[in-house]
């Protein structure tokens, strides 16, 4: 089979389309046939030697679906000819960037009949990171309004959907270009990031839980925490729930953090890669899938053999929604 693999860190031009051999499942295991790998900027890190993998040569993808086609010994849920798909590989396991490969039980589910298996196969890390923060971490309930920084990207255009699912009031960021869609998909105001009053615009947009307009939101989800964290305290209700999941500088700190402290506002950092059990989102992400209330967007197809580009794209380019790996 085909798999992409870097036998070194370094930049995109260290990955190499191999042929190897299909690995066999272990017992709790299950071989998969790869239609479709998300690219993501924590496949990069990989690559580049930021994290660590288990070993090299390696293959990268945290995210695939496909079809199961063979199961381990062990594996009692799952049949060959199931529609699936996973997240957390990559990292600990060689990944979905391959015709086939094998996922530990604990972190891949079934795919329901009408969800798009290339559109699922970027899905996992994006649609898991902004469950964990809206749902888990901030308990984010219908009423409050909810700011998602960046909504175009993965995570971002799949936090609108889930918090709009919840009965939230969203507002989010974005280019020009990508306001109408996000409308399509869930955010009740959108506005341009560089725009030059846009924590006054954010306030005003904000429906606070009692019911007054202007007071500031009560969830935020931030993925430039550099960029940010400053904002996001300026335009926090009293008692908000901020949710931090990246930076592009680790460097992050207040300009003044008494704005922080008068409201009581609670910062939770966190990382996918931390949830307890994988499969608890995915399977109620799954549902959201099936009931139309979450697509995921594929900005960009690329074949095994542009990997190298569609990892130099996720990390440079402008688009909306996902890129993929279509093996």
């Amino acid at each position: 089979m085909r798999a992409v693999r870097f036998h070194e860190h370094g930049g995109p031009d260290v990955l190499t389309v191999d042929e190897i051999d299909r690995p066999d499942p272990a017992g709790h295991e299950i071989l998969v046939e790869v239609r479709a790998a998300g690219v993501n900027p924590v496949d990069t890190y990989f690559r580049e030697g930021s994290y660590d993998p288990f070993e090299l040569p390696m293959t990268p993808g945290v995210d695939l679906a496909g079809e199961v086609a063979a199961i381990g010994d062990g594996v009692e849920s799952f049949a060959a000819g199931d529609r699936v798909y996973a997240t957390g590989l990559g990292r600990n396991h060689h990944g979905g960037y391959a015709e086939y490969a094998t996922v530990p039980e604990d972190r891949i589910v079934r795919l329901p009949d009408g969800a798009d298996a290339t559109a699922a196969g970027g899905a996992g890390v994006a649609v898991v990171t902004a469950w964990r923060a809206l749902v888990d971490h901030a308990t984010l309930e219908p009423g409050e309004t909810c700011l998602v920084h960046g909504g175009s990207g993965g995570v971002g255009h799949a936090a609108i959907q889930i918090a709009a699912a919840t009965g939230a009031h969203v507002v989010t960021t974005a280019a020009p270009e990508y306001h109408d869609r996000l409308h399509e998909l869930g955010a009740d105001a959108v506005f341009d990031y560089s725009r030059d009053d846009l924590a006054a615009a954010v306030r005003e947009a904000s429906t606070a839980r009692a019911g007054a307009a202007g007071e500031g939101v009560d969830v935020i989800l931030d993925h430039r925490l550099d960029d940010y964290l400053q904002f996001d305290a300026e335009v926090a209700a009293t008692g908000a729930r901020v949710v931090g999941i990246g930076e592009h500088d680790p460097a992050v700190g207040f300009e003044n953090d008494g704005v922080a402290r008068s409201k009581d506002v609670s910062y939770q950092f966190m990382s996918m890669f931390n949830t307890p059990d994988l499969r608890v989102p995915l399977r109620r992400l799954a549902y959201l899938m099936e009931q139309g209330d979450l697509t995921i967007d594929v900005a960009r197809e690329y074949g095994l053999d542009e990997a190298g580009e569609a990892q130099r794209a996720v990390l440079e380019d402008s688009f909306l929604g996902k890129l993929v790996l279509v093996p």
